[in-house]
């Protein structure tokens, strides 16, 4: 299990419930499960966010009834996609420069098929015998 450091003030949120913007909603039970139950993503979420409180990591797995292997994974692949969250750009400057470049051969495409038009031009390039 790797080491993480997770800060007071969202321990304390996650414990009273408290959900970022307006997704409130009813707190998940996190228990073993019954008979034709299926792990969903929120309540695999509240285990992993138990372990990273500092929870044991067997007494949860004997508490919930699953492997040791799954629950490393779930926080294996819930530090992963922080991660991957994190090292996004919002104003990557690249794909600034491809939108207005795209913007840009947008706008010269209409001129050139309002101007094909204005001519009379059918295809792009008259055929034309040489007058030699």
């Amino acid at each position: 299990m790797k080491n993480c450091k997770v800060s007071k003030q969202s321990v304390d949120d996650s414990k009273s419930g408290v959900k970022d913007g307006a997704e409130a909603s009813t707190p998940v039970k996190i228990g073993p499960l019954g008979a034709g139950q299926r792990w969903t993503a929120a309540r695999k979420r509240e285990v992993v966010l138990r372990l990273l409180r500092g929870e044991s990591l067997d007494a949860l797995s004997r508490e919930l009834g699953i492997e040791m292997f799954i629950l490393e994974d779930w926080l294996d692949k819930a530090l992963a996609g922080i991660d991957t969250n994190l090292k996004t750009r919002s104003d990557d400057p690249l794909a600034i420069e491809r939108d207005e470049a795209l913007k840009r051969i947008g706008e010269l495409t209409m001129e050139n098929e309002l101007l094909r038009m204005r001519c009379g031009l059918k295809r792009p390039f008259e055929f034309r015998r040489s007058r030699k």
